[in-house]
C-alpha cells in the first residue's frame, strides 16, 4: 500500500537529483481515496518519507562541511603557489611552517624552485611545474564551489520537502480527529 501512496504522490510533484518530492494535500480524503490507503498507514508512509529525508539531510549536511573545509585549503595552496611563483628568481628565500601531521608543524627554508608536490589523496602526491599546480589547483576550486552551490540548492529543496511532509502529516492527523468527532457527535445525538 505504501508503494500506491509514494506512486500517487510523487506523479505531482518532481524530484531533485535521486531525492522525491512531496505532495501538498489540499484535500485529505481525496488523498486518502486515491491512495488506497487508510488514516494509519498514510500517517506511517508519511512518517517513513519523513525519515527518509532526514537521513538524506544528514548526509547532504556532511558532504557540505567537507567542501566547506576543503575550499580554505584549496585557497591557501593557490596563495602558497602564487607566492613561490612571485619569490621565483630573486634570490629570496621563503620561510614557511607547514603541518606535518594534525596539531604539529615544522618550519621549512623554500630556494627558488619550478615544481610543487600537491597530496591528491589516497597517500597520493604527484610533482607539479608551479602553472600546472596553479591551473590544476584553480579547476579544483571552481569544481568544488560549483558543488558546494549544488548542494546548497539541494539542502533548500530537501527543507521544502520536509515542510511539505510534515504539513501534510498535521493535515492528516488532524482531518482525522475532525472525522472521529463528527462520528461521535451523531452518535450522541
Amino acid at each position: 500500500m505504501a508503494a500506491a501512496a509514494a506512486s500517487s504522490s510523487s506523479s505531482a510533484t518532481s524530484e531533485r537529483r535521486g531525492i522525491p518530492g512531496a505532495s501538498f494535500v489540499e484535500d485529505v480524503q481525496t488523498y486518502l481515496t486515491q491512495s488506497g490507503l487508510d488514516v494509519n498507514s498514510a500517517l506511517a508512509f508519511l512518517q517513513e518519507r519523513l525519515q527518509q529525508y532526514k537521513l538524506v539531510e544528514m548526509k547532504l549536511l556532511a558532504q557540505q562541511r567537507d567542501l566547506q573545509a576543503k575550499i580554505p585549503d584549496i585557497e591557501k595552496c593557490l596563495d602558497i603557489v602564487a607566492t613561490l611563483q612571485a619569490k621565483k628568481g630573486t634570490g629570496e628565500a621563503l620561510i614557511a611552517d607547514f603541518e606535518v601531521s594534525e596539531g604539529i608543524y615544522s618550519r621549512a627554508r623554500i630556494e627558488d624552485s619550478d615544481s610543487v608536490c600537491l597530496w591528491l589523496g589516497a597517500n597520493v602526491m604527484l610533482e607539479y611545474s608551479c602553472e600546472e599546480a596553479n591551473a590544476l589547483l584553480q579547476k579544483n576550486l571552481e569544481n568544488a564551489k560549483a558543488s558546494l552551490e549544488v548542494l546548497i540548492a539541494d539542502l533548500q529543496f530537501l527543507r521544502d520537502q520536509v515542510t511539505i511532509t510534515q504539513v501534510t502529516i498535521a493535515r492528516v492527523y488532524n482531518w482525522d480527529v475532525y472525522q472521529r468527532r463528527s462520528r461521535q457527535a451523531t452518535k450522541d445525538a
